[in-house]
């Protein structure tokens, strides 16, 4: 059995994770087993489950400028735990530190780019110098979309043979329309006879829940049967409870949490919002198509991600203008075989992945 160790920060519900966890469920666990490295281990949401898969999980001290220690910690870590061949590290800001790390204890590495935007501010501008000799130490650079390559990596270096993209398959059969299941939903969370608009994803700045509040008041003064579905948790919660308290909208808004039945919530929904001032390639919008779902998106978000009729981009500087397509009667549509086609199926990405890292092993024990 190979095991490969993801260095991914933390096992919260984000993009990155549910992307991780889906090829993990998938993933053939006789041949290829996930083991996890945590720096926030208080974000666990995935835990059980990896556990109850066979996976272990461990935790290294986070960055706060401490490079030596970032060093010593990961040297002393490879030297016990000799079995590890592959690291995959989803984490960028600080991989530097630590792939030549792995590199020196005879492992394999890959890089993995999730996004194309590191934020804003002096955090920002640190990470890049950060991330910038990524594209000379990974063995291999994999990305969701060419966008994400390039932004983290460099145009030239996404024209290198070690250049892998891997698309952000989706289990297109979980997700499919069930009716039942709808009317089920509806019922159990009031939904019953409301345009229900929904969004997943956590409440950070990328995924900018505050416009989307703004396009939802909009949206009532058109539609007054409107709900907005929140799925997800956070660490901008408290400034998007305050948001809904300030324009009025306590008892039109329904924050579920984290959730695990993400495609169950999907069948109750009308339409995806999701208004994100920037993205990787959403594995929820892969997911809301696979759903039947109508996707209103940011124009900031790859165009790679319109995968089928059911998606419609908008600026994000007018939420009227979204509030008016949100209105608009918008039909579900099974464009399942557009997904399958197009690569993203999970399948596709497991069998993709599962042989990359089976080179990868027999070239680290060469």
């Amino acid at each position: 059995m190979i095991r490969v160790l993801h260095m991914i920060g933390a096992l919260e519900m984000g993009g990155s994770q549910a992307l991780v966890m889906n090829l993990y469920r998938h993933m053939d666990r006789e041949r290829i087993q996930f083991d996890f490295v945590l720096d926030h281990p208080d974000r666990d949401d995935y835990a059980a489950q990896v556990k109850a898969l066979g996976g272990r999980i461990f935790t290294m001290p986070g960055f706060h400028g401490n490079v030596g220690e970032i060093r010593r910690s990961w040297d002393g870590f490879f030297k016990q735990h000799p079995e590890y061949r592959i690291l995959h590290s989803h984490v960028r800001s600080y991989a530097s530190l630590y792939l030549p790390v792995a590199k020196k204890n005879g492992l394999k590495t890959l890089i993995h780019s999730h996004s194309t935007s590191n934020g804003s501010g002096l955090s920002s501008l640190v990470k890049m110098a950060l991330q910038y000799p990524l594209r000379h130490q990974a063995d291999v650079l994999m990305s969701c979309t060419r966008e994400a390559g390039e932004w983290l990596y460099g145009e030239k270096a996404c024209r290198g043979e070690n250049f892998f993209l891997l698309k952000n398959g989706v289990d297109t059969s979980r997700f499919a329309f069930d009716d039942n299941t709808r009317s089920q939903y509806r019922r159990e969370l009031g939904l019953e006879g409301k345009l229900v608009v929904g969004h997943v994803g956590r409440f950070h700045e990328a995924k900018n829940h505050e416009f989307l509040l703004e396009c939802f008041a909009a949206l009532l003064k058109i539609r007054s049967d409107a709900m907005l579905l929140l799925v997800g948790d956070g660490e901008l919660r408290p400034v998007i409870e305050g948001k809904i308290k300030d324009l009025g909208l306590e008892h039109s808004v329904l924050l579920t949490g984290n959730r695990s039945d993400v495609p169950e919530l999907m069948q109750a929904m009308d339409v995806l919002a999701f208004p994100s001032k920037w993205e990787g390639l959403p594995v929820t919008v892969v997911e809301a198509q696979a759903a039947g779902l109508p996707c209103i998106i940011s124009d900031r978000i790859t165009k790679e991600v319109d995968l089928s009729p059911l998606v419609c981009r908008l600026p994000i500087d007018d939420a009227r203008r979204w509030a008016g397509e949100l209105a608009k009667p918008m039909p579900r549509l099974n464009v399942r075989d557009e997904l399958v086609r197009a690569g993203y199926d999970i399948n596709d990405s497991v069998d993709r992945l599962s042989r990359l890292y089976e080179k990868l092993y027999r070239e680290a024990n060469t």
